[in-house]
């Protein structure tokens, strides 16, 4: 079996293509662990990097050697206990003695997990990959951003998939006519003396011997300079540019009410850092309005709709009013893609209920791309679930969730934003 060992020395981040490649090939085995590690999280520490575990056996490599063909016999040293014929037990699985905590294998033998690990951009690009704010169209060009990758000419420096060979070469030939067009002027004024000193009757011998000496330098460094120098290289360059797409802006309304017990509200918090993250990742410029409310409504900034401890009685029609007056005094709607994220444990006053209903149906909906519902709780439905569920079968730009645990909170988080989806 052979064995190509590249050693050429890597300039500084070059190596992050083959870190790339890495990504792309277990991107799958990597994406479960982010999904399943985002649950595990603390709100403080949901954004930081990770270190990814991928089973042995899905990061094997196909390897060629040669075939034994034909029949061989093979003497092994050391064996002094086994015959031709032989049939060796397998050792008996847990009698293993490690100090770990993991299990004994039953086949004598194992190899560890990969661990490998991503940092904070690539997590959050493997988070919010293929998700987008549904239904977003142009309005007014001049508020929200987002970024696309452009051709920027060329540069001396760069990753070895972005080498330009036209231009490598082009570099290159410039560079060899520069440093041998000298010496090859000088190669030919020896040549054409050399051969008038041969053609006369009676030749000077030691004036020909100096000439075939000066033309063999010449020759000599000529063929020195080298056909490629990485001073030669030309590396393909990008660079992001913003892009106008249109003005957007988020409501993300919140129960604070005594229903919501702490662990309630800790989902709806990690729910609502995974949207915050996504938008201020995802779009450049987005507005985003925090509503709380509990008997009623306010309008509060991101620090205090994430850390007040305040609470009281339910009634949700409250935060729907308020949004309401919010979209009416400063989003016109024609200008602005109007979207809404509601989280509740679904307790409220039997008789607000309806009112939600009629607030939506005749001001909300009719102004937003999008509005989605999520409801935190382990009990069973009530009057709010059950006036919302009538809502999707005549709005499909609403959507609403049940979330009973945290692992639920990502994959829905998924659900509701995904590219390109209907929702329902």
């Amino acid at each position: 079996m052979a064995h190509f060992i590249d050693r050429r020395l890597n300039g500084k981040n070059k190596s992050t293509v083959n870190r790339q490649r890495f990504i792309r090939r277990y991107k799958q085995q990597i994406k479960k662990a982010v999904s399943d590690a985002i649950n595990k999280r603390s709100v403080t520490d949901i954004e930081q990097g990770e270190s990814v575990s991928i089973p042995s056996k899905d990061i094997g490599e196909p390897t060629f050697h040669q075939g034994k063909g034909g029949i061989r016999n093979t003497v092994h040293p050391g064996n002094d206990q086994f015959t031709k014929g032989d049939k060796i037990k397998r050792p008996q699985g847990g009698q293993a003695g490690g100090s770990g905590e993991g299990e004994a294998s039953d086949k004598g033998e194992g190899e560890d997990e990969f661990v490998f690990s991503i940092s904070k951009d690539e997590y959050l690009d493997l988070l919010f990959e293929d998700l987008e704010l549904p239904n977003l169209q142009k309005t007014q060009l001049d508020k929200l951003m987002e970024m696309e990758t452009h051709r920027a000419g060329f540069c001396s420096d760069g990753v070895p998939t972005n080498i330009d060979i036209v231009r490598s070469l082009q570099g290159s030939l410039a560079r060899r006519i520069a440093m041998s067009a000298g010496k090859k002027r000088q190669l030919k004024e020896a040549l054409d003396a050399l051969d008038k000193l041969e053609k006369q009757k009676m030749p000077d011998d030691a004036e020909i011997k100096l000439l075939i000496k000066e033309i063999e330098d010449l020759k000599s460094k000529i063929s020195k300079v080298p056909f490629i120098d990485s001073f030669d290289l030309r590396f393909r360059n990008y660079e992001q540019r913003p892009k106008p797409t249109s003005k957007a802006v988020m409501f993300c309304l919140m129960d604070v009410s005594g229903s919501m017990d702490q662990a309630t509200k800790e989902m709806a918090k990690r729910f609502y850092i995974l949207l915050y993250m996504f938008l201020t990742r995802t779009y450049k410029d987005i507005e985003v309005v925090y509503i709380r409310h509990h008997t009623q409504a306010k309008e509060v900034d991101e620090q205090e709709f994430f850390y007040s401890q305040e609470t009281g009685g339910t009634i949700v029609s409250s935060a729907l009013k308020l949004m309401d007056e919010i979209v009416a005094k400063r989003y016109d709607p024609t200008q602005w893609n109007i979207y809404a994220a509601q989280a509740s444990d679904g307790d409220n006053w039997a008789d607000d209920s309806p009112n939600c209903t009629e607030l939506l149906l005749n001001n909300i909906l009719p102004k937003v791309r999008y509005y989605s519902y999520i409801e935190i709780t382990n009990r069973a439905h009530q009057s709010l679930w059950r006036e919302y569920e009538k809502i999707t079968q005549t709005f499909d730009n609403f959507a609403i969730q049940h979330i009973r645990s945290v692992e639920d909170i990502y994959p829905i988080f998924r659900e509701l934003f995904k590219k390109n989806s209907q929702k329902s």
